[in-house]
């Protein structure tokens, strides 16, 4: 016979805002460089900044499943999830897995050096970060060379990330897009009452405010 399930809470939205917002923000900055539109690639590179700065600090005093103290375990316990891959089993985690918790991390640290690389940057054209006059000439032409060959390793990290979260829903049965889409898992019931603490909704605001008003600075000294 089954295990009972039960339904419980385990993505904050702020977790999903930034999830998301940084999905669309990535085919956004994409999109803009391809079609020449860079006010609208600076704009959605200050976006970036502020989502992944709020992240930053949501990942240290906001919600339990936020928490990087919460995730991240030792890469030994990484490896020993992996090896596990291929086998079907229900999802018991209130939040990311071992090896899950690591690549959110490299993918955070990937898209931070974006963010910050390009308030250096200087294209020599039109477009110049608004840091880029703050610095030497070469300090800003190394920041634009990470800029433009990191968006690379960025792609071929979101790749694995996706194939990842298919191999996971093909081979194990497990829907890891429907939590961050939700919010919520359905779980085994001997496990509802360990139902993750979410973070102060007030706390939320005022720290995204803080780091957007923070961001809003920086963009005016272009």
């Amino acid at each position: 016979m089954a295990a009972p399930m039960q339904r419980v809470k385990i993505w904050d939205p702020w977790i999903r805002l930034v999830h998301w917002g940084l999905v669309i923000l990535l085919g956004l900055s994409w999109w803009s460089v391809e079609t020449g539109r860079m006010e609208l690639h600076l704009l959605s590179g200050y976006l970036t900044l502020t989502l992944l700065v709020f992240r930053i600090g949501w990942g240290i005093w906001g919600s339990e499943t936020a928490r990087f103290s919460r995730f991240l375990r030792s890469p030994l316990a990484a490896l020993k999830h992996l090896r596990h891959v291929g086998r079907r089993e229900a999802d018991t985690e209130l939040g990311h897995n071992a090896a899950g918790g690591w690549m959110v991390l490299v993918l955070l640290g990937a898209l931070l050096v974006q963010a910050v690389t390009g308030l250096f940057a200087d294209d020599q054209i039109l477009t110049r970060g608004p840091l880029a006059g703050q610095v030497s000439g070469e300090t800003s032409d190394f920041a634009t060379f990470i800029h433009i060959r990191n968006f690379n390793v960025i792609l071929a990290l979101v790749g694995l990330h996706v194939v990842a979260v298919l191999l996971y829903l093909a081979v194990k049965g497990q829907n890891l897009v429907r939590p961050m889409l939700t919010g919520a898992k359905w779980l085994p019931a001997s496990l509802a009452h360990r139902s993750p603490r979410l973070g102060s909704p007030l706390l939320a605001l005022v720290w995204l405010a803080v780091v957007a008003a923070g961001v809003w600075s920086l963009a005016r000294l272009g």
